[in-house]
């Protein structure tokens, strides 16, 4: 896969399913206790820290920013996908959201109190995973957290349809939270927690806390 090629196919994708996909997932988080409890977990750690800006990245329809946002923080998103901007910005108004790729991030340097990234590496190549952390660490702050949501499992698959029956043309890869952590420590950052969780987010999830280091400039 070259780079333009599978962040447009990912981009293309996103705005053909946005408006069903928007509609699937909407309540998923209402059975998954143990997501909800680890999103609560990020938005204290980000308050606890003194608050700011956190960059819900790769932020789909934006239920996760607004899910946040009644956590106390001051969360906006970022996606690929000019649909999915398009719904976020009609289903939750008072927050803001704008089009961007993980890849190539548009934020300044130690800008954001906290970045997460639920469930939306799950289409980067392998070999983009680290571009894209170093991406994660250069906008957070010294001792910002970093927590991922990611399908847990070995290789990847090319999805061509869902979210309604819609065509697709996304790689699906699935990674072990050992790899994940690897990767992260690579990037710079201190790996705090993990765990793995059965429930309606993903049949096999991983979630993950990170922390850019504090003594870092």
């Amino acid at each position: 896969m070259n780079g333009a090629g599978w962040l447009a196919d990912t981009r293309d994708s996103y705005d053909t399913v946005a408006a069903s996909y928007a509609e699937l997932v909407r309540d998923l988080l209402v059975d998954a206790p143990h997501e909800r409890a680890a999103l609560a977990l990020f938005a204290e750690l980000v308050l606890t820290a003194g608050g700011g800006p956190v960059a819900d990245i790769g932020c789909g329809p934006g239920r996760v920013t607004a899910h946040l946002h009644r956590h106390g923080l001051d969360t906006f998103g970022i996606d690929l996908s000019p649909g999915m901007i398009e719904v976020a910005r009609r289903d939750h108004p008072h927050l803001r959201f704008e089009v961007g790729s993980m890849t190539d991030l548009a934020l300044a340097d130690a800008s954001v109190a906290g970045v997460i990234a639920w469930y939306s590496l799950i289409h980067i190549p392998d070999d983009e995973i680290g571009r894209v952390f170093a991406h994660f660490r250069r906008v957070l702050r010294p001792g910002g957290p970093l927590l991922l949501g990611f399908h847990v499992g070995d290789g990847s698959r090319l999805k061509t349809e869902g979210y309604g029956g819609h065509p697709m043309k996304v790689h699906v890869h699935r990674r072990r939270p050992a790899q994940m952590a690897a990767w992260l420590r690579a990037a710079g950052f201190a790996v705090e927690a993990e765990t793995v969780v059965t429930s309606p987010e993903s049949r096999l999830g991983g979630i993950l806390f990170a922390r850019r280091h504090p003594l870092d400039e």
